[in-house]
């Protein structure tokens, strides 16, 4: 028989700084309450900030279902220098002027990009390669074939163009590369881009508007905490 619910089985909204992993969240979380269990629901690139949601106890048997949601991003992509992480992170590999494009321009080219799309995940990836990270195998110098992946773009907007920068929002399925969606975007214009900046704001039904800072969550006690977390049985309801 399982034993009652506790107010900490749930979920923690976090709001993630930029330079520390996914990981490095959960862990610190789990060493500064004490926690036996604790996981994420989808991966944040160490330079992306934003809502990283946080499951916690019996809630990590959700963790599942929960990284399945459709994800929200806030953006920023450079034209006109690629990368070979498609990030900022990475080094360059071409860079070429960027034209004097108009936001018609743009739109044009961001509708080739909703709905279905096959994206080839990049070599500087978690993804995994006869038991090896690609990342590891990139960083030894070695390119592997990807297999494409079919992902799905609800929504590619423009909120701002100021070149060589563009401003966008974007609502996708999971799996789905932002990095790479602003790479192809550039090989498109034919230009090249990476993806300066990017922000999570939105994962399935959590808004980051309802995070917490990391550094001011690891100021509180575990009393303190109870209040912020999510309890299952509401989780539940809204899954």
């Amino acid at each position: 028989m399982q034993p009652p619910l506790t107010p900490f089985d749930g979920v923690l909204l976090v709001d993630k700084p930029t330079g520390l992993t996914s990981h490095d969240v959960v862990d610190r979380i789990r060493r500064q309450f004490g926690f036996k269990k604790v996981g994420h629901c989808g991966t944040l690139d160490p330079a992306a900030t934003g809502l990283l949601v946080i499951v916690l106890e019996r809630a990590t048997k959700l963790q599942a279902s929960l990284m399945s949601d459709d994800k929200t991003y806030e953006g920023t992509m450079r034209l006109g220098i690629a990368t070979d992480s498609q990030d900022a992170d990475g080094d360059v590999i071409t860079e070429k002027p960027v034209p004097p494009l108009t936001e018609t321009d743009l739109e044009q080219v961001f509708a080739k990009f909703r709905g279905d799309i096959q994206q080839v995940p990049p070599m500087v990836s978690a993804l995994k390669h006869q038991g090896t990270p690609l990342y590891k195998l990139a960083r030894k110098g070695k390119t592997v074939e990807r297999e494409p992946r079919l992902v799905h773009i609800y929504d590619l907007r423009l909120v701002k163009l100021h070149l060589p920068c563009v401003d966008f929002r974007v609502v996708c399925t999971k799996g789905t590369y932002v990095r790479t969606l602003c790479h192809d975007i550039g090989e498109v214009l034919g230009c090249g881009a990476h993806l300066a900046e990017l922000r999570r704001a939105r994962s399935g039904n959590f808004d980051v508007t309802n995070a917490h800072a990391l550094d001011e969550l690891l100021k509180l006690k575990r009393d303190q905490l109870q209040p912020l977390i999510i309890p299952i049985l509401k989780l539940v309801k809204l899954t």
